[in-house]
């Protein structure tokens, strides 16, 4: 893996950021009480205005239940909880196409995307979860260096070392403000600490980008920006930074020597779809058009979903204008028996074609990694 070092933003490059989380109400079970990052975490919540925080006399987290869905849905989505990874959360696990490794900072989102990854797939409550005991979280990544398949195994990503996503449960820079947790792994990897050739990765649809511009990140973490057309952005993406925030902190990482990347995604064939996307590709082209030395990569993903994620999204919107029609969509299952429901043959053929297409024609300098 090459690295290069990091280059300070300047102050002219730094943006202030539009939306930044802050929990209403902060629980810390006993366990996490007695790991040192522990300390951070209640220190930047403090600086944030945080005054409600409760330390457990336990490790059992209560009190999150009780009324309807969306009230349960509200308490949830504004309680952070400080937690000890369990070792199960601990071992890392392959998470093709998008890196060798699954590293998880935290678990739970701030966000209200009507389209949630994660829902279906976390149970109970969608309370954030930050794990106060880094050092185990961390610890994995320097025993599975050159044990991957996606880009250490592979001719055509080996230049990125091994891999590893923090953003598969989360939005690490989304909770960041309050963590400290993504400060600390781009500083300790950038440095050195688990082999010159352990890398790391996370989307965010956060801009405040401040504090990482700073660090000396050794060129071994790529920050990606998950962006969508206008109208997709703006109806189901509630609680993030807006589209021209996510490009400028995009270009502000950019120029402090971040190799950077943009998550297109869910990519959904809404009306004017051709335009929209289109626009997005050109405003991208123009946030990066004089950053030197760019590292710039591309993720395309369309949208998906499943009855269990379904259910679970129409509880917590449910009036949602989200298209989850199984009927205008195309089963696809699983070796395990699982179905998702995806867009017909035709519709993706005609998506990928033109993506492609125009990627290649607006921001010839972006790798597209792939497409799914």
């Amino acid at each position: 893996m090459t690295s290069s070092l990091a280059t300070p933003a300047a102050a002219s490059d730094l943006v202030q950021p539009t939306r930044l989380w802050t929990p209403k109400h902060v629980v810390v079970t006993a366990s996490a009480a007695e790991q040192p990052h522990t300390a951070e975490i209640l220190r930047r919540c403090e600086a944030a205005g945080v005054d409600d925080v409760t330390m457990l006399s336990g490790d059992r987290i209560t009190g999150l239940r009780g009324g309807s869905d969306r009230e349960v849905y509200a308490r949830a989505k504004s309680t952070l909880a400080v937690v000890v990874a369990p070792p199960s959360a601990r071992k890392p696990q392959p998470i093709p196409p998008s890196a060798d490794w699954r590293i998880d900072l935290a678990k739970g989102c701030p966000a209200h995307c009507q389209y949630c990854y994660l829902a279906g797939s976390l149970s109970g409550p969608p309370i954030t979860r930050v794990y106060a005991n880094l050092d185990e979280v961390l610890a994995p990544i320097a025993t599975h260096v050159g044990r991957g398949t996606v880009t250490s195994g592979t001719a055509e990503r080996a230049h990125e070392g091994t891999t590893f996503e923090m953003s598969c449960y989360t939005d690490p820079l989304g909770i960041e403000r309050v963590t400290g947790s993504l400060a600390a792994a781009i500083a300790r990897v950038g440095a050195g600490e688990f082999g010159d050739d352990a890398s790391i990765r996370f989307t965010t649809k956060f801009d405040d980008v401040t504090e990482l511009a700073t660090l000396d990140h050794g060129g071994r973490t790529r920050v990606r920006f998950s962006v969508n057309a206008a109208d997709v952005a703006h109806r189901f993406e509630g609680g993030t930074a807006r589209m021209p925030a996510r490009l400028a902190a995009l270009r502000t990482l950019a120029r402090a020597g971040y190799p950077v990347g943009v998550t297109i995604a869910p990519i959904m064939p809404i009306p004017g779809w051709r335009e929209q996307y289109g626009q997005l590709l050109a405003d991208l082209a123009d946030a990066v058009a004089d950053v030197p030395d760019l590292d710039l990569t591309a993720e395309i993903i369309t949208h998906r979903f499943t009855p269990a994620s379904k259910d679970v999204l129409l509880g917590w919107y449910p009036a949602t204008k989200l298209e989850m029609d199984e009927d205008a969509r195309s089963a696809k299952r699983s070796k395990f028996g699982g179905v998702k429901y995806v867009y017909p043959k035709d519709v993706m053929a005609e998506m990928r074609s033109w993506f492609t297409a125009e990627l290649d024609r607006t921001v010839p300098s972006a790798q597209l990694l792939y497409w799914t």
